[in-house]
């Protein structure tokens, strides 16, 4: 194996393409996201694991006073502050050997805490549930699919389905 390829290797995620499909397209506070992630390979490797990782992060915009030394005065200045209000990482499938060409799905189930934030966007404030698969691979950095921004909502703003009423 030439150097090349070898700090390549070390440099860059596997080839390997990651998608994951929900079956509902919003989730209530409490319930589960229901999903397959698929995997399809386009080299071998090795895995350590394969993961799904869920996060709900807040971010909220504050106004801040710092100092500037050239104006020898104190200024306000708009700043993004953010924090980590839920994460998960369930293990899908454990250290394995992953041949090229390798196609799997992978089915998954995430519970949401009942008593979590729901989804919510607004000038100053922001709560996103982010979701996204992983290949972690020791010695490279991993490969992951797309990141996708759920939505997810209080039971009382689920969406009822209108029913015709036959006269």
């Amino acid at each position: 194996m030439s150097i090349f390829k070898k700090i390549k290797e070390k440099v860059t995620p596997p080839n390997v393409r990651l998608t994951i499909e929900l079956r509902k397209p919003f989730f209530i506070l409490g319930d589960n996201i229901d999903g397959v992630l698929q995997l399809e390979s386009k080299e071998e490797f090795d895995c350590t694991e394969i993961r799904c990782e869920l996060e709900c992060i807040e971010r909220v915009r504050r106004i801040r006073r710092i100092y500037d030394a050239t104006l020898k005065r104190e200024i306000e200045q708009q700043v993004w502050e953010s924090t980590t209000l839920f994460s998960t990482r369930p293990r899908l499938i454990g250290a394995m050997h992953i041949p090229e060409g390798f196609i799997q799905s992978l089915p998954f189930k995430i519970p949401i805490p009942p008593g979590a934030q729901p989804s919510f966007k607004s000038l100053d404030r922001i709560v996103a549930w982010n979701l996204k698969g992983v290949v972690a691979v020791e010695g490279r950095p991993d490969a992951t699919s797309r990141t996708i921004e759920l939505q997810v909502v209080h039971p009382s703003q689920v969406p009822k389905p209108v029913v015709p009423t036959v006269t």
